[in-house]
């Protein structure tokens, strides 16, 4: 929970929010897992937009005689996480680290940046 992440896509980091349904606590905050990838729930959104995979900035950027022009990102998801930390489970999923990756259907690459806390799991 809190974990900064950022977009290889996107203009301005953005915040891993964990919602309370998780049982299992790190440093009094829920521990994120490979499922908390929904956008807009756990994955708010990284500022503008930059890709031209997204069908968006292509328009704007067409309109603009070709010159780049971002939009306001809308992080699209089609799978969680990944790898994960298969040792370290939370209600039988595997957790997350800043080594896992969220791709975008719009190319972009999500990572965490500075985790949201600095507990040790036992």
């Amino acid at each position: 929970m809190g974990a900064s992440c950022v977009c290889t896509f996107g203009t301005a980091p953005s915040v891993l929010v964990v919602t309370p349904e998780k049982r299992v606590l790190l440093s009094a905050a829920p521990m994120a897992t490979i499922l908390d990838y929904i956008p807009l729930k756990n994955i708010m959104p990284f500022g503008l937009c930059t890709s031209l995979a997204n069908p968006q900035v292509a328009s704007a950027t067409a309109a603009a005689m070709g010159v780049l022009t971002p939009v306001p990102c809308l992080p699209v998801f089609a799978a969680p996480w990944t790898p994960g930390v298969p040792n370290v489970l939370v209600g039988g999923v595997p957790a997350i680290d800043n080594t896992c990756r969220l791709f975008c259907a719009w190319a972009g690459v999500v990572q965490i940046t500075s985790p949201g806390n600095t507990g040790t799991v036992l």
